[in-house]
């Protein structure tokens, strides 16, 4: 029996479109004016730091963060601190109406009734906590954050590693087997499958199915028993 379901967005529940053609191309514009002002707020400075850490540069300047934060834009990078200044920047977005949350239509329609029905929504992104809760509070339908029980980041580990989802499991109140992910990418629904949980793989754009977990196009097509 399902009684939580962990879904990711980018994909599955949003159009990747949204994210790399609104989103990113935002925070690159933004981010060097954001971090040069912003440097000496605690939440910016801890990412900074975190930075200054991976690079393995403890005095590098702010001019040689900047430029490691855009390269990682550009490569798709999916590491905390880039993810978490992302986050601080689109809340700026957001709440100027410069855009909203993008949602398929059958994903807030499919969260709606699961919700309805008792299921306990939890989100697992490579967004920071804080862009996945800015999404959902400015969305196409409205602040929908209530939907959701709780969210998780790339703080609990990478999506594509097993320990993730282990750590994930610890923190929730059912069984791995009473979980479903959903997830556009083959390798986080291994890596959550390895984990112990159900799976199920939203493929929206022609992309390739794989045989090792049940799939779907848009979840008007979502049935319980394909999963068993």
């Amino acid at each position: 029996m399902i009684k939580a379901i962990l879904t990711d967005i980018e994909g599955t529940i949003t159009r990747i479109s949204f994210v790399k053609e609104v989103l990113f191309p935002y925070a690159a514009k933004q981010l060097p004016t954001f971090v040069r002002a912003n440097a000496n707020k605690p939440d910016v400075a801890e990412q900074i730091s975190a930075v200054k850490a991976l690079i393995e540069k403890p005095n590098a300047d702010i001019e040689e963060v900047i430029s490691t934060l855009l390269t990682w834009i550009d490569e798709d990078k999916k590491i905390t601190p880039l993810k978490q200044l992302q986050g601080l920047i689109w809340q700026t977005g957001y709440e100027h109406g410069d855009f909203k949350g993008h949602l398929y239509p059958d994903a807030f329609d499919f969260l709606q009734a699961q919700h309805n029905n008792d299921i306990t929504l939890y989100v697992y992104s490579s967004g920071s906590v804080k862009a996945q809760q800015l999404l959902f509070k400015y969305s196409d339908y409205g602040d929908i954050r209530s939907l959701f029980t709780d969210f998780f980041d790339t703080k609990v580990g990478a999506k594509q590693e097993q320990i993730a989802y282990n750590t994930i499991v610890k923190l929730l109140p059912v069984k791995a087997a009473e979980i479903l992910f959903l997830s556009d990418v083959a390798g986080e629904l291994d890596a959550a499958q390895a984990a112990g949980l159900k799976t199920l793989h939203l493929i929206r754009d022609e992309q390739a199915s794989t045989k090792a977990h049940p799939y779907i196009n848009d979840f008007s097509q979502f049935k319980l028993e394909q999963l068993v």
